[in-house]
């Protein structure tokens, strides 16, 4: 019996890969433009570096970590976010505080236990900024730009940008009690979930999916309402550097984000072609948890964006990814001349060119048609009486024409 890939993953095939390949370069491109330089962190850390950062009451640590004992005997879970990740290193390496403003992105899988869907992968790949130590709100605003930005770079329509404020630690304190209050007042309206979250993490039942909780929660008190002046000050700039900006967005309060670091400024972006599991970014501030992690008081924020949810979102779309370019020569044998054909297949590769040939000694038209398989712009066929003469046959496969070229002048034809 075949062994198939476990349930929630899959296999990014060649033809896949250039889809790929497409949005990261696009996002290498905008990290660069906007001073984010790439930094990779281990795909398995600590579990407890997850629940002191990613935070207890989560539905990540509580539901979806993929957490085992290793040989020594140490809990170890694969990385299920990237930020708690990010912060540890840079802790641990000293990056804190090399710069002014401290810029990183990354790009890596993730892993959660969740139900598989449109876009939606218990083995997943995520592209994410952070910007470590300026709490100016115009570098929320600036963050949000490139989130925004790199989506529609990267080619989706419909986009929608949605933020909000779920304040600090001085103001947002009371907003929960109002919300856990009234909670409670409608509590045999709430799904199970939600009555379970009043305790322990009210926030969160404002971005429940189920129709009777948002039916609910749209009485409930807004936490805008709630914020102190600083706070209030904050969002009202960062509103206003986004309109200098020209990035379209919308308030909403329902925005808060599904990790317990977040404070002040949230966002999420969704685009049309995934039905009600739209968002393809999240993120937002968290200024207190480099000091939760053991660091110097340090403002910060970012976002997350997920590859699965990007690529599935374009193709919905009926985007067309850019074709992935041909190889320059395909090397066909005939007369078993494998040691000419191999030495010239050498040969132009050493000269930086893209080269394939024949290994199972078919016929030339079997090899003619695996050359516009792969997209060839050139056949060069050894072997036969050109071959005795020191030349190789070049056939260009857009003009079908052919000519007999000396062995060390093929390099130079090819590169035109």
């Amino acid at each position: 019996m075949r062994v198939k890939a476990v349930r929630g993953t899959r296999d990014i095939t060649p033809d896949e890969m250039p889809k790929w390949r497409y949005v990261e370069e696009v996002a290498r491109d905008i990290f660069r433009r906007y001073g984010y330089r790439e930094m990779r962190t281990p795909t398995f850390e600590h579990t407890e570096l997850f629940i002191k950062g990613t935070g207890e009451t989560t539905d990540i640590v509580e539901k979806e970590m993929y957490t085992f004992t290793d040989k020594g005997g140490r809990s170890i879970t694969l990385r299920p976010e990237g930020t708690p990740a990010i912060v540890r290193a840079c802790l641990e390496s000293g990056l804190l505080g090399s710069l002014p403003v401290l810029k990183l992105a990354y790009i890596g899988q993730m892993f959660r236990y969740d139900r598989p869907q449109a876009g939606r992968y218990r083995e997943f790949w995520q592209i994410g900024v952070e910007a470590f130590g300026s709490d100016n709100p115009a570098i929320d605003a600036e963050v949000t730009q490139l989130a925004y930005q790199l989506m529609r770079e990267i080619g989706l329509k419909g986009l929608s940008l949605d933020i909000n404020s779920i304040g600090c630690n001085r103001c947002r304190p009371r907003y929960v009690e109002h919300l856990r209050e009234f909670g409670r007042r409608h509590i045999d309206r709430l799904c199970g979930k939600c009555v379970d979250r009043l305790d322990r993490n009210p926030l969160r039942i404002l971005d429940c999916k189920e129709e009777r909780c948002r039916i609910v929660t749209k009485e409930a008190p807004v936490i805008l309402d709630y914020l102190c002046d600083e706070c209030r000050s904050h969002f009202d700039r960062f509103k206003r550097y986004l309109e200098e900006l020209d990035v379209p967005y919308s308030v909403n309060p329902r925005i808060v984000r599904g990790l317990d670091y977040y404070t002040r400024t949230v966002f999420e972006i969704t685009a049309e072609g995934l039905g009600a599991q739209n968002a393809v970014v999240g993120g937002g501030r968290y200024d207190y948890l480099v000091e939760q992690m053991g660091g110097k008081p340090t403002p910060a924020l970012g976002f997350a964006a997920g590859l699965d949810r990007i690529i599935a979102s374009l193709d919905a779309q009926g985007f067309r990814f850019p074709t992935a370019e041909g190889i320059d020569c395909f090397v066909a044998v005939i007369d078993e001349a494998f040691g000419d054909a191999l030495g010239l297949t050498d040969k132009l590769r050493s000269e930086g060119l893209s080269v394939e040939m024949e290994f199972r000694g078919r016929s030339l038209r079997a090899q003619m048609k695996t050359a516009d398989k792969l997209k060839a712009r050139f056949v060069a066929i050894v072997g036969g009486e050109e071959m005795k003469e020191g030349k190789v046959a070049l056939r260009n496969m857009e003009t079908g024409e052919q000519t007999d070229v000396p062995f060390d002048q093929v390099a130079r034809v090819l590169k035109g």
